[in-house]
């Protein structure tokens, strides 16, 4: 577990649990990674690096998502 600012903890997920929750496959979640890195995207999945591995705040992940749909978004 991390905590947040507010000190509320939030669980940290890996590249096979994230796609999992978002129902994609690996692939697709490192594609989005790469992109992020690439070109400017104006909702870049949000991403940590420890020690050189890809890791997800679950509540980064959710309000990523929430944004999203709020803005009515694709992703490609």
């Amino acid at each position: 577990m991390y905590l947040t600012s507010n000190q509320v903890p939030t669980e940290i997920l890996t590249v096979e649990e994230v796609a999992a929750m978002l129902k994609m496959s690996k692939r697709q979640i490192y594609e989005q990674t790469r992109k992020r890195g690439q070109v400017r995207q104006e909702h870049p999945i949000p991403i940590l690096r420890i020690n050189g591995n890809l890791r997800f705040r679950k509540a980064d992940i959710e309000a990523w998502l929430d944004q999203l749909a709020s803005e009515n978004v694709l992703l490609c």
